[in-house]
């Protein structure tokens, strides 16, 4: 069962399912249709007083393409043991597959947002948008360009207000 929590409850798990597997953003389109994405690149703080969780989307990806057409999604924070789905959900495309059907990846309702929350993690954060901005690539180490973004598909930065924070009781 899902309950809201302060941020602080979950925080070190969140940190600790970043820094070892990465953090599931989940969405929904204006159609209905749903998608998943690991993201590696997140940050949790607080901007204009507000709570704020930031995830970097490159462009490319169907996630960003929702995101931009609702202005919300939510960050879902794994466990162990959904591992598996977490290594998919970074590798498949959301235009190509349905991730939740090929990996029977369980959902419920957001509290106040309309993207779903994924039933196997351990904590949820609801996000709307506040803020977007494009990465800028003259401002980043020329080391870090070569490695990171030898594509030169830039991320953009969503920052989410953090709307609600639940947990599994």
């Amino acid at each position: 069962m899902k309950v809201q929590c302060n941020r602080e409850e979950v925080l070190e798990t969140t940190y600790s399912a970043l820094f070892d597997m990465g953090l599931l953003i989940s969405s929904r389109g204006s159609d209905g249709r749903v998608n998943a994405m690991t993201v590696g690149w997140a940050l949790i703080g607080k901007a204009w007083s507000y709570p704020v969780l930031m995830v970097a989307v490159r462009p490319t990806t169907y996630t960003h393409e929702l995101i931009e057409e609702t202005n919300e999604f939510t960050v879902n924070v794994p466990s162990d043991d959904i591992r598996e789905i977490v290594d998919y959900c970074g590798k498949v495309s959301g235009r190509n597959y349905d991730k939740f059907k090929e990996k029977n990846i369980a959902i419920e309702n957001g509290v106040n947002v309309n993207s779903p929350i994924i039933s196997d993690c351990v904590a949820h954060y609801e996000c709307k948008v506040l803020l977007k901005s494009k990465v800028i690539p003259e401002l980043l180490p020329q080391e870090t360009r070569e490695k990171h973004f030898y594509s030169k598909n830039y991320h953009t930065l969503f920052f989410g207000k953090i709307l609600t924070t639940l947990k599994e009781q």
